[in-house]
């Protein structure tokens, strides 16, 4: 009778061990399910332009030729009017809002009010383009310098020309400090997860050596 009882026992314990074994696997299970279902089903990994030597990078770190190429793209889009400032400028603010941040955006709309007030857009044509010798590849650390690990300030130097009825108003050489901060909002809009915070100083202009500026 002992005996059959010490086995009952026994199978009565090694059930109870089954059922917790079950319950712990069960909560792995969870706990799995639960990883997968909150992780991104999709990650923006920033490559350097030159693969050449090969890199080694973490997934969120963005190298500074990207935050470049980042800045001089949008921001040469929010300056190119082809035909009319006061019809181009508006629509590229519109269209590149998922690349601003909000406070960037306003500041935006707020310039276009203040410029189409004072005559400055209307019948403007105007380019931005980069001044031969100031890119990013000439003086790589005065370029772009690291503020923390979600923003950069980006230094553009460029020619700023402009034309109304086909008569140049205005050739400047401006360098531009611009604010680049991550943005992970919209990557449905937004691929780079960057965004422009405008202007991180006030752009300075410049004169060339002869004497052009």
């Amino acid at each position: 009778m002992s005996r059959f009882r010490n086995k009952v026992d026994a199978q009565q314990a090694h059930i109870l061990s089954l059922r917790l074994a079950v319950a712990i696997l069960a909560l792995l299970c969870s706990g799995f399910w639960y990883g997968w279902q909150t992780a991104p089903s999709e990650l923006t990994i920033h490559v350097p332009p030159d693969l050449r030597s090969g890199s080694t990078r973490k997934w969120w770190d963005v190298p500074p030729e990207n935050i470049y190429a980042f800045a001089l793209y949008i921001f040469g889009q929010l300056n190119r009017w082809p035909t009319d400032g006061e019809i181009d400028y508006h629509r590229a603010i519109f269209a590149l809002q998922p690349y601003l941040t909000p406070a960037c955006k306003t500041f935006f709309d707020g310039d276009f009010e203040y410029r189409k007030a004072a005559g400055e857009l209307r019948g403007r044509v105007r380019g931005v383009y980069e001044v031969l010798g100031r890119g990013y590849s000439d003086d790589p650390n005065l370029r772009v310098k690291q503020l923390d690990k979600h923003s950069w300030l980006v230094k553009l130097d460029l020619n700023a020309d402009e034309y109304y009825a086909a008569e140049p108003v205005k050739r400047v050489v401006v360098r531009y400090p611009l604010r680049v901060v991550r943005f992970d909002v919209d990557p449905e809009h937004n691929k780079w997860g960057l965004a422009l915070d405008c202007y991180e100083g006030t752009p300075q202009k410049l004169t060339l050596p002869g004497g052009a500026s």
